[in-house]
């Protein structure tokens, strides 16, 4: 019997019991020899008894001890006791995410993505260390009370997974994929899975499959769909409900192939939830589909009464059918069903070279007509007319010349070093996404690149004056060489706006390194971007933050079947160019395709005659620590008791000191307030606006 100032290994003090789950009861406790406050997890008696489940626990706790993340629950040791055995972790203070979302009875859309982004986080750390959870469910994430979202029970999960106990099965059976449910194998997609049920429950305060016994849900988890979030709830974005449906999909090969691939997507939804980017791509499967009866679906869904208990584990696969049956009339359906299809393909085909040759009245004609109300064209061959840019090959190129190939074509990137002994210090080895993918612009590539051995990566600095990034060099062993001076659309004049070798070169220390100070625009001269099938609010906005104007009144609509309603069609000075600041850019919009009803002409919008502009510089820096990774920063405005974001975009820690320019109603005193990745951090900035004539 555990009671509070009892000794576990003449080591912890047990303080008290904080809460008790499926297989363990956790205890706050006291490292004696550490002097620190942990966390005791004990493994009950029914586990403790089983040698083969110990045995696994232990060798599973022991190899997640070594992971170190700040989405992960440390585990700082492994022990036994006279026959009790238990695990010692970092005290979070908090609460999990399911008593969080049962207080609040759904999230909101950013809360719950920044909490989705922590956990991918934590469990992307886990797999590259080929750790997976298995068991990621809210009752498994912690929320600390500074906002810090962590995953627990690592070990205790995979140990589990061949000793599912009825206590925990109904828990667990809720998010459980439909490979674990059916009991075969399980890799990292089934923790991707798990999460987006997570997710969806975030979302909607309720898990999608609900069920009278475990055999019920984890057959709606075999054979069933989700409803879509977004059918359920308008309010959530059609792009955030294609990522939960992407987690989510029964194919392991239809999900996302990494957690770091989530997250980028899951970054996407915070600056563009309107984006279509989620694609859903479908693998092909040799094996035929079974049909199962509704008697059998009935049977399953609303079990029998019985005298004797039912079992509660999570069913294997020969429970719910048998993989030879196939119904002969599903057969038959299915020939039928090629032969209409194939009739459907010679329509298509006779249908599109009459429309060619000009059989149907269109041909050539129409093409001039298109023509004359859409006019775009792509600005470089690697930007098709979506606004796509092809990601350049940057394998085997030196880290300087990869970082300029995607600055060139208005890519961001973030480095990651790794160790090769096979090749020379700051070679690039691998990129993400691929080289001849499509991206929009401005999504960040990682670049993996070699490092030297036991060196220094230089740090970035941009933004810093001059002493400040002499400090920063000469804090880690590199020397200061020098200045030079390079125009800036970004830094301020007389600031730091780069290094020589390049940001992330990875050199021995005591290597010296040379600043270059910013001279400001070159020429007052900024490049114009590309706005060409943009919503408008969002081709304004680009044209903003490159410096460039816009006149309301010289907006034209024209109808298009190729751009979408709102969107830009094409712009007046071509896409690379560069202009003075503050140029303006015409452009024309899209009214859809047109009707054969009468024409429509939009309403005309007044032009304001003012604007009210606002600066202010944010020194309080979100992030914790230089090497943490990027996350989406968002700034909200409270003014005359209406709020507006006015910032979205993934930033660093070495981004901050920020300065930002924000529009806002009117001359009145503003405040900002920030969140990252969901989470809001402490802190409100007031901001003073000037009347500005347009």
């Amino acid at each position: 019997m555990i009671s509070p100032g009892m000794l576990i290994s003449e080591r912890y003090e047990v303080i008290d019991k904080v809460g008790s789950g499926g297989m363990a009861d956790v205890y706050n406790g006291k490292d004696l020899r550490l002097n620190r406050n942990v966390a005791i997890k004990v493994l009950k008696q029914e586990y403790s008894s089983d040698a083969k489940f110990v045995s696994k626990f232990r060798a599973e706790a022991q190899s997640v001890a070594g992971l170190s993340h700040p989405n992960i629950v440390n585990v700082y040791d492994v022990g036994e006791d006279d026959n009790l055995y238990y695990i010692v972790m970092e005290l979070v203070e908090g609460i999990t995410l399911k008593k969080f979302i049962e207080k609040k009875g759904k999230l909101e859309l950013n809360e719950a993505i920044g909490i989705g982004i922590q956990i991918a986080q934590g469990i992307e750390e886990a797999h590259k260390n080929h750790i997976i959870h298995r068991d990621i469910k809210p009752q498994n994430i912690i929320i600390s009370k500074e906002g810090k979202v962590k995953v627990t029970d690592f070990g205790i999960a995979k140990a589990a997974t061949s000793n599912t106990i009825t206590s925990n099965a109904m828990g667990s059976v809720h998010y459980i994929s439909p490979e674990q449910a059916r009991g075969g194998y399980s890799d990292e997609k089934s923790d991707i899975y798990s999460l987006g049920v997570t997710i969806y429950e975030m979302l909607l305060g309720k898990v999608p499959f609900e069920g009278e016994s475990t055999v019920s849900v984890a057959f709606a988890h075999v054979h069933e769909e989700a409803v879509h979030l977004n059918d359920l709830d308008p309010e959530i974005p059609r792009s955030l409900s294609r990522i939960v449906q992407k987690c989510m999909q029964k194919k392991p090969d239809m999900r996302y192939e990494s957690a770091s691939a989530l997250i980028m997507d899951l970054r996407r939804a915070v600056s563009e939830p309107d984006g279509d980017y989620v694609e859903i791509t479908e693998v092909l499967d040799d094996s035929p589909t079974i049909k199962i009866s509704d008697d059998v679906v009935r049977a399953v869904k609303e079990p029998p009464k019985r005298t004797v208990p039912v079992r509660d584990e999570v069913p294997k696969e020969e429970d719910f059918l048998d993989e030879d049956a196939l119904d002969p009339k599903l057969e038959r359906i299915l020939k039928i069903c090629s032969g209409v299809v194939a009739v459907i393909i010679v329509v298509v085909i006779i249908l599109l070279i009459g429309k060619v040759a000009g059989w149907w009245g269109g041909g050539d004609k129409d093409k001039d007509s298109d023509n004359q109300t859409e006019v775009s064209a792509s600005p470089n061959p690697t930007e098709d007319a979506e606004g796509l840019v092809t990601v350049p090959n940057l394998i085997d190129h030196t880290l300087e010349e990869a970082e300029k190939m995607l600055v060139d074509l208005d890519l961001k990137y973030r480095l990651e070093p790794v160790e090769d002994s096979e090749k020379e210090a700051n070679i690039v080895t691998n990129q993400e996404p691929a080289a001849e993918e499509e991206v929009e612009k401005y999504t960040e590539v990682t670049i993996y690149y070699t490092k030297e051995d036991s060196g220094v990566v230089i740090p970035s600095v941009e933004n810093l004056t001059v002493q400040e990034a002499q400090e920063k060099l000469e804090g880690m062993g590199l020397i200061f060489a020098g200045t030079g001076k390079a125009y800036s659309d970004t830094v301020p004049e007389g600031r730091v706006c780069g290094t020589d070798p390049v940001v992330g070169t990875s050199v021995k220390k005591g290597s010296s390194v040379h600043l270059l100070i910013s001279k400001g625009p070159e020429s007052e001269m900024v490049t114009v971007p590309y706005i060409v099938n943009k919503k408008v609010e969002a081709a304004i906005e680009i044209l903003a933050s490159a410096g460039l104007d816009y006149n309301e009144d010289n907006i034209t609509y024209v109808y298009s079947n190729k751009y979408k309603k709102d969107r830009v069609v094409n712009q007046s000075i071509k896409t690379g160019k560069k202009v003075a600041v503050g140029t303006v850019i015409d452009f024309t919009v899209s009214l859809g395709p047109q009707n054969a009803g009468p024409e429509q002409t939009p309403a005309p919008t007044p032009t304001p005659k003012y604007r009210y502009v606002g600066t202010k510089t944010i020194s309080v820096n979100p992030f914790e620590y230089e090497d943490e990774e990027p996350a989406v920063i968002k700034l909200i405005l409270t003014q005359d008791g209406r709020t507006q974001t006015v910032y979205s975009g993934t930033l660093s820690y070495n981004d901050f000191p920020k300065k930002f320019t924000i529009n806002g109603w009117s001359e009145n005193t503003g405040m900002l307030t920030m969140s990252k990745d969901g989470v809001m951090i402490d802190g409100k900035f007031d901001v003073e606006f000037k009347k500005v004539a347009d």
